[in-house]
């Protein structure tokens, strides 16, 4: 059920989910700043650098499970046909997330909240490496924000769920963590102009067309194999 396209919709997912990246993640950029020390502020490139080998350690962890999980469960119980429905079940993932990208429904949000009650538990541990005494210290505070309750990462997670392995599942969310790596940038100040054109109204209107076309090709593909 796997393909060489999986890994590559990830990056995709990540490079064009700018706009709710913004959304989502402004007020992590806006911590991030103030927890670098005045004196260290030149330095702000190598904080952000750790910040995000943390947070793409994150949802590569999470794509090993749920790609091991599902991989295990495909051997045990699922089948062809229960892989196909995961599929089919991507597909829709990505409609929803181009629905939301481009302002036209946000039904996306009330998946989010599925893990609201992990993130309860783990968002008071990210204090205690605040504020930074080094670079390094931002890479644990990074591996604790990457599990953010985030419908992106979720849409993410559902191609790990058919990519048949934990190393497959892995490399599809440390590709989808690069693509969200200039919006993550951008918003940690380095690039203010970028900012401002990845939540520009038409690029979230383009990323939203192209991941619903995407999704309903995902969508027919899957169904095809039905029959």
């Amino acid at each position: 059920m796997t393909n060489q396209l999986d890994p590559w919709a990830a990056l995709l997912i990540g490079l064009l989910g700018a706009g709710h990246c913004i959304a989502m993640c402004g007020g992590v950029a806006a911590a991030f700043s103030m927890a670098i020390p005045k004196r260290q502020r030149r330095w702000q490139w190598l904080y952000l650098l750790s910040y995000n080998t943390g947070r793409i350690a994150s949802y590569s962890l999470a794509g090993a499970l749920v790609g091991s999980l599902f991989a295990s469960l495909a051997d045990v119980s699922l089948g062809r046909q229960g892989l196909i429905f995961l599929r089919v079940l991507t597909g829709l993932m990505m409609i929803l997330l181009g629905l939301y990208l481009a302002r036209w429904w946000f039904g996306l949000l009330k998946l989010e909240r599925l893990g609201n009650g992990l993130w309860r538990r783990l968002k008071p541990l990210a204090g205690r490496f605040v504020p930074f005494r080094h670079p390094f210290a931002a890479l644990p505070f990074g591996m604790i924000w990457g599990w953010l309750p985030c419908g992106l990462v979720y849409s993410a997670l559902t191609w790990s769920a058919v990519s048949g392995s934990m190393v497959q599942g892995a490399l599809i969310m440390a590709l989808f963590g690069l693509g969200t790596l200039p919006t993550l940038l951008a918003l940690g100040g380095l690039a203010e102009q970028l900012r401002h054109w990845l939540n520009h109204p038409n690029f979230r209107t383009l990323s939203g067309i192209l991941l619903i076309l995407y999704g309903l090709f995902t969508l027919v593909q899957s169904l095809r194999q039905l029959y």
